[in-house]
Protein backbone atom coordinates (compact mmCIF):
# COMPACT_ATOMS: atom_id res chain seq x y z
CA UNK A 1 0.00 0.00 0.00
CA UNK A 2 2.65 2.78 1.12
CA UNK A 3 4.85 1.90 -2.73
CA UNK A 4 1.51 2.33 -4.04
CA UNK A 5 1.05 5.89 -2.61
CA UNK A 6 4.47 6.34 -3.14
CA UNK A 7 4.55 5.77 -6.90
CA UNK A 8 0.54 7.59 -7.04
CA UNK A 9 2.71 10.52 -5.54
CA UNK A 10 5.35 10.17 -8.29
CA UNK A 11 3.70 10.52 -10.77
CA UNK A 12 1.77 13.34 -9.49
CA UNK A 13 5.24 15.20 -8.97
CA UNK A 14 6.00 14.26 -12.43
CA UNK A 15 3.24 15.35 -14.23
CA UNK A 16 2.96 18.96 -12.52
CA UNK A 17 6.53 19.31 -13.68
CA UNK A 18 5.30 18.61 -17.04
CA UNK A 19 2.76 21.14 -16.82
CA UNK A 20 4.67 23.70 -14.90
CA UNK A 21 6.84 23.38 -17.71
CA UNK A 22 4.41 23.94 -21.04
CA UNK A 23 3.14 27.04 -19.00
CA UNK A 24 6.42 28.34 -18.68
CA UNK A 25 7.25 27.95 -22.31
CA UNK A 26 3.75 29.45 -23.55
CA UNK A 27 4.24 32.90 -21.11
CA UNK A 28 7.89 33.48 -22.24
CA UNK A 29 6.19 32.73 -26.25
CA UNK A 30 3.59 35.67 -25.71
CA UNK A 31 5.71 37.72 -23.40
CA UNK A 32 8.98 37.21 -25.70
CA UNK A 33 7.70 37.05 -29.14
CA UNK A 34 4.64 39.66 -28.86
CA UNK A 35 4.48 42.03 -25.73
CA UNK A 36 8.29 42.83 -25.23
CA UNK A 37 8.54 44.11 -28.63
CA UNK A 38 5.89 46.41 -28.68
CA UNK A 39 6.84 47.57 -25.08
CA UNK A 40 3.67 46.35 -23.50
CA UNK A 41 4.09 46.40 -20.03
CA UNK A 42 0.61 44.44 -19.29
CA UNK A 43 1.96 43.72 -15.90
CA UNK A 44 3.59 41.13 -13.54
CA UNK A 45 7.61 40.98 -12.88
CA UNK A 46 8.01 41.14 -17.14
CA UNK A 47 6.08 44.62 -17.04
CA UNK A 48 7.52 46.33 -14.41
CA UNK A 49 10.91 45.29 -15.64
CA UNK A 50 10.28 46.70 -18.70
CA UNK A 51 9.25 49.47 -17.22
CA UNK A 52 12.51 49.54 -15.60
CA UNK A 53 14.50 48.52 -18.34
CA UNK A 54 13.47 51.85 -20.08
CA UNK A 55 15.30 53.66 -17.55
CA UNK A 56 17.96 51.49 -16.85
CA UNK A 57 18.50 50.06 -20.65
CA UNK A 58 21.71 48.79 -19.32
CA UNK A 59 20.22 46.11 -16.95
CA UNK A 60 18.44 43.18 -19.67
CA UNK A 61 14.73 42.41 -18.66
CA UNK A 62 15.83 38.80 -17.72
CA UNK A 63 18.13 40.27 -14.56
CA UNK A 64 15.36 42.91 -13.82
CA UNK A 65 12.89 39.90 -13.51
CA UNK A 66 15.38 38.08 -11.12
CA UNK A 67 15.50 40.38 -8.69
CA UNK A 68 12.32 41.23 -8.32
CA UNK A 69 11.12 37.83 -8.05
CA UNK A 70 13.87 37.28 -5.23
CA UNK A 71 12.22 39.76 -3.19
CA UNK A 72 8.63 37.85 -4.06
CA UNK A 73 10.15 34.75 -3.72
CA UNK A 74 10.48 35.86 0.34
CA UNK A 75 7.21 36.74 0.51
CA UNK A 76 5.64 33.81 -0.94
CA UNK A 77 7.64 31.04 1.28
CA UNK A 78 6.24 33.20 4.50
CA UNK A 79 2.80 34.34 3.61
CA UNK A 80 1.71 30.80 1.57
CA UNK A 81 3.77 27.64 2.50
CA UNK A 82 6.98 25.87 1.16
CA UNK A 83 5.21 23.83 -1.36
CA UNK A 84 3.66 26.96 -3.51
CA UNK A 85 7.15 28.74 -3.03
CA UNK A 86 9.82 25.69 -4.29
CA UNK A 87 7.19 25.56 -7.18
CA UNK A 88 7.20 29.46 -8.19
CA UNK A 89 10.82 29.93 -7.48
CA UNK A 90 10.85 27.12 -10.26
CA UNK A 91 8.77 28.46 -12.80
CA UNK A 92 9.81 32.10 -12.12
CA UNK A 93 13.31 31.09 -12.72
CA UNK A 94 12.63 28.97 -15.47
CA UNK A 95 10.95 32.17 -17.10
CA UNK A 96 13.47 34.83 -16.24
CA UNK A 97 16.11 32.40 -17.65
CA UNK A 98 14.29 31.52 -21.12
CA UNK A 99 13.98 34.99 -21.55
CA UNK A 100 17.64 35.52 -20.55
CA UNK A 101 18.74 32.87 -23.29
CA UNK A 102 16.58 34.40 -25.82
CA UNK A 103 17.46 37.53 -25.93
CA UNK A 104 21.24 36.46 -26.26
CA UNK A 105 20.11 33.73 -28.66
CA UNK A 106 16.93 35.72 -31.00
CA UNK A 107 17.18 39.22 -30.13
CA UNK A 108 14.18 40.87 -30.94
CA UNK A 109 15.03 44.52 -31.83
CA UNK A 110 11.19 45.39 -33.72
CA UNK A 111 7.63 44.16 -33.50
CA UNK A 112 6.97 40.95 -35.77
CA UNK A 113 4.03 42.34 -37.69
CA UNK A 114 4.24 46.40 -36.80
CA UNK A 115 0.04 45.55 -35.86
CA UNK A 116 0.25 46.34 -32.33
CA UNK A 117 -3.05 45.24 -31.51
CA UNK A 118 -2.74 42.00 -32.87
CA UNK A 119 0.23 41.36 -31.11
CA UNK A 120 -1.19 42.20 -27.78
CA UNK A 121 -3.97 39.67 -28.25
CA UNK A 122 -1.94 36.88 -29.51
CA UNK A 123 0.54 37.50 -26.97
CA UNK A 124 -2.31 37.54 -24.25
CA UNK A 125 -3.30 34.80 -25.47
CA UNK A 126 -0.76 32.75 -25.02
CA UNK A 127 0.74 33.85 -22.24
CA UNK A 128 -2.79 33.92 -20.28
CA UNK A 129 -3.37 30.23 -21.22
CA UNK A 130 0.32 29.38 -20.09
CA UNK A 131 -0.05 31.20 -16.32
CA UNK A 132 -3.40 29.33 -16.09
CA UNK A 133 -1.61 25.97 -16.36
CA UNK A 134 0.64 27.27 -14.34
CA UNK A 135 -1.58 28.40 -11.17
CA UNK A 136 -3.67 24.71 -11.61
CA UNK A 137 -0.82 23.22 -10.18
CA UNK A 138 -0.48 25.28 -7.34
CA UNK A 139 2.58 27.36 -8.42
CA UNK A 140 3.05 30.89 -10.35
CA UNK A 141 5.50 32.53 -12.91
CA UNK A 142 6.19 35.22 -10.14
CA UNK A 143 5.78 38.52 -9.93
CA UNK A 144 2.03 39.79 -9.23
CA UNK A 145 1.19 36.06 -9.49
CA UNK A 146 2.63 35.49 -6.29
CA UNK A 147 0.31 38.72 -4.69
CA UNK A 148 -2.86 37.52 -6.47
CA UNK A 149 -1.78 34.25 -5.05
CA UNK A 150 -1.77 36.05 -1.44
CA UNK A 151 -5.21 37.75 -2.43
CA UNK A 152 -7.32 34.51 -3.17
CA UNK A 153 -5.54 32.99 -0.03
CA UNK A 154 -6.45 35.55 2.57
CA UNK A 155 -9.63 37.61 0.88
CA UNK A 156 -10.87 34.37 -1.47
CA UNK A 157 -10.41 36.79 -4.53
CA UNK A 158 -10.35 35.04 -8.01
CA UNK A 159 -6.70 34.49 -9.29
CA UNK A 160 -7.77 36.13 -12.64
CA UNK A 161 -9.05 39.01 -10.45
CA UNK A 162 -5.90 39.45 -7.93
CA UNK A 163 -3.76 39.32 -11.28
CA UNK A 164 -5.99 42.18 -12.83
CA UNK A 165 -5.76 44.44 -9.56
CA UNK A 166 -1.63 43.81 -8.83
CA UNK A 167 -0.98 44.69 -13.07
CA UNK A 168 -3.21 47.54 -13.17
CA UNK A 169 -0.50 49.33 -11.05
CA UNK A 170 2.10 48.51 -13.40
CA UNK A 171 0.35 49.83 -16.32
CA UNK A 172 -0.29 52.71 -14.75
CA UNK A 173 3.40 53.50 -13.53
CA UNK A 174 4.15 52.33 -17.63
CA UNK A 175 2.11 56.02 -18.58
CA UNK A 176 5.70 57.44 -17.20
CA UNK A 177 7.86 55.37 -19.41
CA UNK A 178 5.64 54.83 -22.61
CA UNK A 179 3.50 57.23 -22.94
CA UNK A 180 -0.39 56.84 -22.86
CA UNK A 181 -1.29 55.32 -25.64
CA UNK A 182 0.71 51.81 -25.43
CA UNK A 183 -0.06 52.19 -21.66
CA UNK A 184 -3.85 51.80 -22.62
CA UNK A 185 -2.75 49.03 -24.86
CA UNK A 186 -0.95 47.23 -22.07
CA UNK A 187 -4.09 48.23 -19.37
CA UNK A 188 -6.44 46.48 -22.46
CA UNK A 189 -4.01 43.44 -22.13
CA UNK A 190 -3.83 43.40 -18.05
CA UNK A 191 -8.05 43.21 -18.31
CA UNK A 192 -8.24 40.14 -21.14
CA UNK A 193 -5.81 38.70 -19.29
CA UNK A 194 -7.24 38.46 -15.74
CA UNK A 195 -11.03 37.21 -17.39
CA UNK A 196 -9.01 34.36 -19.64
CA UNK A 197 -7.21 33.28 -16.45
CA UNK A 198 -10.24 33.10 -14.13
CA UNK A 199 -12.13 31.30 -17.70
CA UNK A 200 -10.11 28.76 -18.36
CA UNK A 201 -9.32 27.67 -14.67
CA UNK A 202 -12.84 27.57 -14.42
CA UNK A 203 -12.89 25.20 -17.37
CA UNK A 204 -9.70 23.32 -16.60
CA UNK A 205 -11.33 22.08 -12.75
CA UNK A 206 -14.54 21.55 -14.31
CA UNK A 207 -16.01 18.25 -13.13
CA UNK A 208 -19.00 16.50 -13.53
CA UNK A 209 -21.80 15.30 -11.05
CA UNK A 210 -23.98 11.97 -12.40
CA UNK A 211 -26.49 10.74 -10.28
CA UNK A 212 -27.80 7.17 -11.20
CA UNK A 213 -30.49 5.65 -10.65
CA UNK A 214 -30.03 1.77 -12.16
CA UNK A 215 -31.14 -2.05 -10.63
CA UNK A 216 -27.76 -2.27 -11.61
CA UNK A 217 -26.22 -0.09 -8.91
CA UNK A 218 -23.84 -2.86 -7.99
CA UNK A 219 -22.08 -3.41 -11.03
CA UNK A 220 -22.13 0.58 -11.37
CA UNK A 221 -20.33 1.15 -8.37
CA UNK A 222 -17.47 -1.50 -9.31
CA UNK A 223 -16.91 0.06 -12.50
CA UNK A 224 -16.36 3.38 -10.69
CA UNK A 225 -14.13 1.91 -8.17
CA UNK A 226 -12.02 -0.13 -10.38
CA UNK A 227 -12.04 1.59 -14.01
CA UNK A 228 -12.86 4.94 -13.19
CA UNK A 229 -10.52 4.87 -9.59
CA UNK A 230 -13.40 6.83 -7.86
CA UNK A 231 -15.75 6.45 -4.95
CA UNK A 232 -18.84 7.07 -4.73
CA UNK A 233 -22.00 7.87 -2.92
CA UNK A 234 -25.22 5.27 -2.46
CA UNK A 235 -28.58 6.05 -1.19
CA UNK A 236 -32.04 4.63 -0.92
CA UNK A 237 -34.85 6.83 -2.71
CA UNK A 238 -38.73 6.17 -2.99
CA UNK A 239 -39.76 7.13 -6.62
CA UNK A 240 -42.57 9.52 -6.31
CA UNK A 241 -44.75 8.15 -9.38
CA UNK A 242 -43.55 4.33 -9.01
CA UNK A 243 -43.46 4.64 -4.54
CA UNK A 244 -41.33 1.67 -4.91
CA UNK A 245 -37.66 2.04 -3.06
CA UNK A 246 -33.95 2.42 -5.11
CA UNK A 247 -31.09 2.39 -4.86
CA UNK A 248 -28.78 5.74 -6.39
CA UNK A 249 -25.48 7.27 -6.65
CA UNK A 250 -23.70 10.24 -7.24
CA UNK A 251 -20.31 9.93 -8.22
CA UNK A 252 -18.48 13.38 -9.28
CA UNK A 253 -15.86 12.29 -11.75
CA UNK A 254 -13.35 14.23 -14.53
CA UNK A 255 -15.22 15.76 -17.94
CA UNK A 256 -13.39 13.01 -19.97
CA UNK A 257 -14.38 10.29 -17.87
CA UNK A 258 -17.78 10.49 -17.67
CA UNK A 259 -18.67 9.33 -21.97
CA UNK A 260 -17.06 5.82 -20.73
CA UNK A 261 -19.14 5.93 -17.46
CA UNK A 262 -22.54 6.55 -19.69
CA UNK A 263 -21.84 4.05 -22.30
CA UNK A 264 -21.07 1.51 -19.48
CA UNK A 265 -24.47 1.91 -17.51
CA UNK A 266 -26.38 1.99 -20.79
CA UNK A 267 -24.76 -1.25 -21.56
CA UNK A 268 -26.04 -3.27 -18.73
CA UNK A 269 -29.21 -1.49 -18.35
CA UNK A 270 -31.08 1.10 -20.74
CA UNK A 271 -33.89 2.03 -18.27
CA UNK A 272 -30.65 3.57 -16.08
CA UNK A 273 -32.20 7.19 -15.27
CA UNK A 274 -28.84 9.61 -15.41
CA UNK A 275 -28.65 13.14 -14.06
CA UNK A 276 -25.35 15.12 -15.15
CA UNK A 277 -24.43 18.62 -13.36
CA UNK A 278 -21.22 20.59 -13.66
CA UNK A 279 -19.42 21.15 -10.64
CA UNK A 280 -16.48 24.01 -10.21
CA UNK A 281 -15.04 23.88 -6.89
CA UNK A 282 -14.41 20.51 -4.77
CA UNK A 283 -12.56 19.91 -1.62
CA UNK A 284 -11.74 16.74 0.01
CA UNK A 285 -10.54 13.49 -0.36
CA UNK A 286 -9.66 12.61 -3.63
CA UNK A 287 -9.53 15.89 -5.05
CA UNK A 288 -8.06 19.77 -3.24
CA UNK A 289 -7.56 19.85 0.11
CA UNK A 290 -9.48 21.89 1.94
CA UNK A 291 -8.32 24.96 3.22
CA UNK A 292 -9.59 28.25 5.27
Amino acid sequence: MIKRFDNINFKKSIKEIIFINVGMALVVCGMYFFLMPNNLATGGANGLAIVINRFIPSFPVGVIMLMINGILFIIAFLAIGKAFGAKTIYASLGVSFMIFILEKVIPITKPLTGEIFLELIFGILISGVGMAIVFNQNASTGGTDILAKILNKFFHIDLGKGVLICDLCITIMAIVAFGLKLSMYAMLGVIINGFLIDALLEKINMYKEVTIISQEYEKIRKYIITELERGSTIYSAKGGFSNNTKNVIVVVIKKRDFPRLNKYVYSIDNDAFITVSNVHEIFGEGFRKISC
